[in-house]
């Protein structure tokens, strides 16, 4: 993989996973990086020219606000518009929110969108829920090993979300800068972007899923184009916690989008 910076996209770090073709940008989600996406990557290839992008405050990109949904929006517009064709955006949680807001908002740059188990409104929860989660963590984690006995099924994906230091593993990301993120997300809703989007969209949903109830099935049913598919027993990170239900689900979906 080599890394790769788009005109205009200085702010957002840029892994390229490699293949040919349609554009297909993986967006991560809060606390992640687009190297998380790796395993997903590998079997998109046949589908597309593959590219993941570190949102501000993530991986390798800038720190540096404003963490708006807008500015994030703009970020992944700038890399889009540096391809010769609209692109596929595939997001997970904050990645899926960027994603439709950047097809409602930018339509002419983007041909199709997957959302990753996220809600459109989730007004009234505050960040002291992410911070309870984030300050129970046993951090610093005493090896990459213990990051992944920590989190369980979801621990490589985990162990791509820290960097060593000299006292051990740390999460890349800045807590203060995830809180006031994700804090937005707790004062206001996101449906004017959902129905702004004319582009095809699967919704996949977690079957165990903490996002309020019923909104990602109406998230879809408001798309023109939308569908909506539930992975029974699948954790928030259903690509990581049920990759063969998550890929079926998405390969049937650009097969259809691209002819395939």
């Amino acid at each position: 993989m080599t890394e790769l910076r788009g005109p205009g996209a200085e702010h957002v770090g840029v892994v390229d996973f490699g293949g040919q073709g349609q554009p297909i940008v993986l967006l991560h989600g809060l606390m992640g990086r687009a190297r998380t996406w790796w395993p997903v990557a590998q079997w998109l290839l046949p589908y597309g020219h593959v590219v993941g992008l570190d949102a501000r405050g993530h991986g390798r990109a800038a720190r540096t606000g404003p963490w708006t949904t807008e500015q994030f929006v703009e970020d992944v517009a700038a890399l889009l518009r540096t391809f010769d064709e609209p692109a596929v955006l595939i997001g997970h949680s904050m990645g899926g929110l960027h994603a439709w807001a950047t097809a409602a908002t930018h339509p002419e740059l983007v041909r199709a969108v997957v959302v990753e188990d996220m809600a459109p409104d989730q007004r009234g929860r505050t960040v002291e829920t992410w911070r309870g989660y984030f300050e129970s963590w046993p951090v610093p984690f005493q090896s990459l090993a213990h990051v992944r006995e920590f989190f369980g099924s979801t621990g490589n994906y985990f162990a791509e979300c820290v960097e060593e230091r000299e006292d051990g593993y740390h999460l890349i990301a800045d807590l203060e800068d995830l809180y006031e993120i994700a804090a937005e997300w707790g004062r206001r809703e996101y449906w004017s972007f959902v129905d702004g989007v004319r582009c095809p969209l699967l919704v996949v949903e977690a079957g165990d899923t903490a996002m309020p109830p019923g909104q990602q099935a109406e998230l879809a049913a408001r798309v023109p184009k939308g569908r909506h598919v539930v992975v029974e027993g699948a954790g928030h990170v259903v690509h990581d916690d049920a990759p063969e239900a998550y890929r079926g689900a998405v390969e049937a979906f650009l097969s259809e989008v691209l002819g395939r």
